[in-house]
């Protein structure tokens, strides 16, 4: 497999994780959490790595594809705070999750939904949006490594 093709299969990754959130948002009007929305920038980011990777040489795409592992692997960071929060296993970090707001800060549009209460894509599936996002991200880290550590293939004329 080509650099260029594992390039195209970790934007269509990203691109296919951001379709299911903002359907989630949108259509089956779920509302995110800010944990939810800080999950989504590392796909962002393995978007625009992938498209990036697609214009490089293969030695300087596997690069750039390591840099996406560890965009990936920082999303799925970010997931597992998220599924501790869910779990209650300790408070989230972003403060407007726990209610806290510094004097001067903004106010949200929107009320913000709580960070500890799962949400849930599938009726009568147990399983968080946070908790699918983590196996889905950790998924995709894997397969993008296994390309990485391949041997790169040396065709002889």
């Amino acid at each position: 497999m080509s650099h260029r093709l594992t390039a195209l299969l970790v934007i269509l990754g990203g691109v296919l994780a951001l379709a299911t959130a903002y359907w989630a948002q949108y259509i089956a009007l779920l509302a995110p959490c800010p944990l939810c929305l800080w999950e989504r920038w590392p796909y962002r980011i393995i978007i625009a790595l992938g498209l990036v990777t697609l214009l490089c040489r293969p030695p300087t795409g596997r690069l750039v594809l390591g840099l996406a592992v560890i965009t990936m692997l920082v999303g799925a960071i970010i997931a597992s705070v998220h599924v501790g929060v869910e779990l209650h296993l300790w408070r989230s970090p972003l403060p407007e999750c726990n209610g806290n707001f510094s004097p001067g800060m903004a106010l949200p549009m929107t009320p913000a939904i709580p960070c500890d209460e799962p949400v849930y894509l599938i009726p009568g599936f147990p399983v968080s949006m946070a908790t699918m996002d983590l196996i889905y991200e950790l998924t995709l880290a894997l397969l993008t490594i296994s390309y990485i550590s391949r041997k790169p293939r040396r065709f002889s004329r």
